[in-house]
């Protein structure tokens, strides 16, 4: 049976540093596609307090995310157990999008490893924390992180990462805008 939580415990921490990978799902306000990504890369996610969490936004195909929470702020983060006893974990809330460029993104890069290719960090403030069983969640063995993406981001340069983010990430799918011109710049820093 599911339960829903004020805060994040010390046994709900412990499960989602456990989780190699995530799902992040947003949706537009009007309408438009539901978008749900899968996350990986363990160091790529933080709990800042018991209610707020953050997660490294890196260079992708797409930039659903950014335009949704930028349209209305809502996601959900979720993680299950593939290994070990079944669970479920999903956190409810509200995101905000921190870009290189924003107040505050110098003193949360600090909390992730390093990676190439970020575009932002977003910052989730919970308001519904819960869990639930996972009974049909199947078992898989996790062996290693894909360096694909970070192979990929490191081969290129400033001009081309420009380039690509503003072909690939100015706007969603449904046509919302996400990543402004001044933020397709690359930060000549990794995380």
């Amino acid at each position: 049976m599911g339960k829903s939580y004020d805060r994040l415990t010390d046994r709900l921490r412990e499960f989602i540093s456990a989780q190699p990978v995530f799902f992040v799902a947003t949706a537009p306000e009007a309408g438009g596609h539901v978008n749900v990504s899968p996350k990986g890369y363990a160091d790529t996610f933080a709990i800042i307090d018991d209610t707020t969490v953050a997660y490294l936004d890196l260079d992708g195909s797409g930039v659903e995310t950014i335009a949704h929470i930028r349209d209305n702020g809502r996601v959900t983060v979720m993680f299950c157990a593939f290994a070990g006893p079944p669970n479920i974990v999903r956190l409810y809330g509200t995101g905000r999008v921190v870009t290189p460029h924003d107040d505050g993104f110098d003193e949360l890069i600090t909390l992730f490893g390093p990676h190439p290719g970020v575009r932002s960090i977003i910052v989730v403030s919970c308001d519904r924390i819960t869990d639930s069983c996972g009974f049909a969640v199947p078992f898989m063995k996790y062996d290693q992180d894909r360096p694909l993406l970070d192979e990929w981001a490191g081969r290129k340069d400033v001009q081309q990462r420009r380039t690509y983010r503003a072909t690939h990430n100015r706007e969603s799918i449904d046509g919302l805008p996400a990543l402004s011109p001044g933020e397709t710049d690359p930060v000549h820093r990794r995380s």
